[in-house]
Parts: C-alpha cells; sequence; structure tokens
C-alpha cells in the first residue's frame, strides 16, 4: 500500500485519508527524556491525524528545571498539553502547577532505577495534588494523543 506511512520515532504505521486539510492550533507535547520520544510521538501523530497542530518540546524534564521553564510561554499558550514521562512522573504535576489548562499525564515504561515497567509513574501521576492532570495508561501515547485532539477540537468550538 503505497499510501501507508511509518513513521519511525512513533513506531507507528499509518492511512491518512484526510491530507490536506487546515490543522488547529492548541496542542503541545513534552517529554521529560529522550527515551520516552516514541511515546511521544504517538501522541504527536494521533493527533495531527486528527486535524491538530502539534507543537513538541522535548527533553525538558524536571531533573533540569531550566529546560521546562524555557519552555513555559508556549505552554501557557496552549490549550491542552500531553507530558510523557518515566522515572518518578514528577513532569505532568510540575506543568499542571505552571499552566491553567488540562495536563494529560502519559506515563512511561523507560527509566533507571525503581521504575517498575511504568508503575511508579503511573501511581505518581495518579497521586498529583495538582488540578487538571488526567492520566492514561503506561506508554499510551495513542490515547494521549486522541483526548488531546477531543479536547482541542471542543474548545476551538466555544
Amino acid at each position: 500500500m503505497p499510501e501507508v506511512e511509518y513513521h519511525t520515532d512513533a513506531r507507528a504505521i499509518v492511512l491518512n485519508r484526510v491530507k490536506n486539510i487546515a490543522l488547529r492550533p492548541g496542542i503541545m507535547v513534552v517529554c521529560g527524556g529522550t527515551a520516552d520520544l516514541p511515546v511521544a510521538e504517538e501522541a504527536v501523530v494521533t493527533a495531527e491525524l486528527m486535524g491538530n497542530k502539534v507543537e513538541k518540546a522535548y527533553d525538558i524534564g524536571v531533573a533540569g528545571l531550566h529546560r521546562l521553564l524555557d519552555q513555559l510561554p508556549r505552554l501557557r499558550q496552549s490549550r491542552v498539553v500531553v507530558a510523557v514521562a518515566g522515572m518518578e512522573g514528577a513532569l505532568p504535576s510540575v506543568i499542571s502547577g505552571l499552566v491553567s489548562i488540562p495536563v494529560i499525564a502519559v506515563p512511561t515504561s523507560v527509566g533507571y532505577g525503581a521504575n517498575l515497567g511504568g508503575l511508579a509513574p503511573l501511581l505518581a501521576m495518579l497521586n498529583s495534588c495538582a488540578a487538571g492532570v488526567s492520566v492514561v495508561n503506561i506508554n499510551n501515547g495513542f490515547g494521549a494523543g486522541y483526548v488531546a485532539a477531543l479536547i482541542n477540537g471542543r474548545q476551538s468550538q466555544l
């Protein structure tokens, strides 16, 4: 099928049946480290296929807080943020404390230490004290991109 595309970074095969449409701005996908990239890219590809222009900022985890703060103006211009992180899963909570928009937290199964296959960041994200954080399952970039697209589409209709 020549019309099928393989997105290497997202590890996804895509058949885009709605090419050349105007994309809605409003979604930003971020990830803590480069190991989270495949899950983040899966969210990007999903949201783009649903008609959204997606901004990206990678390797902005809380271990180097200055990198996250450098992205704060872009984050605040978004309508929804997808925050992908492994390790201790702190990134979505920190972002949600800095913005007043929905943050979709995506735990990943990568990371050293006691990541426990993604269970550690999943539990941390579920226990976030920052308002506005919703959590999808471990490595569920597709689900996060889909929900972000729904939120962005709904907000652009208001």
